[in-house]
């Protein structure tokens, strides 16, 4: 190893990377998580040139002028915008890093869904690269959120997990290191919003945005009925009239609305528990399934779970940050964990 291949190890801290539709986490070795922001880069159209990444590029969504995009770099959890991608990863790890990022070079370990294609994963891997990582690492989301979570994923007994996030939803049984069997299923978060949005269009003659569809999923979303359902004002535009507009719905409207998408959800849990050996189907009916990712938050979810499988369901412990705790542990272990990583693309060249 050369003196320059030395100083820059020492002086570069491991990250671990939840790359996820909706918002990206950061934890780096020894520091943990110290970055969450949604997934949201605004460039100029003029010059191609990025404005501002997460959360300040979030509250452009849907109030750009017009020479200015704010757009969502990754769809269905996985790379749709390549170079707008690599420079969010890079804007992302140099705050996390709190300097400048060319000099850091560390090593990543990227959360990737477990359903990507060979040409996606390398469409990661080039990202991190091109983001002069000095090594980057894929695992898989199910495998980094069960390790997150805390299940025993080396021991011989069978563990569920089950990951809603913005665009894909991960079901995996794992064992002894290795996943058994999974599921993954393009439907997420931004489907459920994109629910809202048409049931409101279609039933009401209302026309809401993505954001006020995000905000009554989080304040008035259930999957399960509720012991006392409520009922809100939704203010968008008339679809006849063209002009503002106030309705009335309740909670029993947004799970109608919300019914498609934890269908696909429930079929997804349901595949991957017919692909799932015997023995290991005891071992979770013993100990239960884990749901975690932010589609976890959604209320009555571990009650319509448990009513659709017959078995115990909990959501994890700080459900939103399961992947990427998954990720800095496999940091801190990277050797004897080694075996839980996927395919493993190294930089050719340390860029000065």
């Amino acid at each position: 190893m050369s003196l320059l291949s030395s100083l820059l190890g020492i002086w570069s801290a491991d990250v671990g990377i939840d790359l996820g539709t909706a918002n990206t986490l950061v934890h780096v070795r020894g520091r943990g998580i110290v970055l969450n922001e949604p997934s949201v880069v605004a460039v100029s159209k003029r010059t191609g040139q990025v404005l501002s990444v997460g959360t300040e590029a979030r509250r452009m969504l849907g109030r750009t002028p017009a020479d200015i995009v704010a757009m969502r770099p990754l769809r269905d959890g996985v790379i749709a915008d390549f170079e707008h991608t690599e420079q969010m990863i890079r804007h992302f790890i140099a705050r996390a890093h709190n300097r400048a990022w060319h000099i850091s070079h560390p090593r990543v370990v990227i959360g990737i869904p477990s359903g990507v294609t060979e040409v996606e994963k390398r469409a990661v891997t080039d990202a991190a690269t091109m983001a002069c990582a000095r090594e980057a690492h894929l695992i898989e989301e199910p495998m980094a959120a069960a390790i997150g979570a805390g299940l025993p994923v080396q021991s011989a007994a069978g563990s569920m997990i089950v990951d809603i996030g913005g665009g894909t939803t991960e079901v995996a049984v794992i064992s002894l290191g290795g996943v058994v069997a999974a599921t993954s299923a393009r439907v997420g978060g931004d489907e459920m919003d994109e629910a809202i949005v048409q049931y409101v269009r279609r039933n009401m003659g209302l026309l809401i945005g993505e954001r006020t569809a995000e905000d009554i999923k989080i304040a008035m979303g259930s999957a399960f009925p509720m012991a006392e359902e409520r009922s809100f004002l939704v203010r968008g535009r008339d679809l006849i009239t063209g002009l503002p507009k106030t309705v009335e719905m309740t909670t029993a409207h947004v799970r109608e609305a919300l019914s498609a998408v934890l269908v696909d959800i429930v079929r997804a849990v349901r595949t991957t528990l017919d692909t799932t050996p015997p023995e290991l189907v005891e071992d979770i009916i013993e100990r239960g399934m884990v749901i975690c990712g932010g589609g976890a938050l959604l209320a009555g979810l571990d009650k319509l779970f448990a009513h659709e499988t017959l078995m115990p369901v909990r959501v994890a412990e700080d459900p939103l940050t399961c992947v990427v705790r998954g990720t800095g542990i496999v940091l801190e272990e990277i050797d004897t964990l080694n075996r839980v990583l996927m395919r493993t693309r190294r930089a050719r060249a340390l860029r000065s």
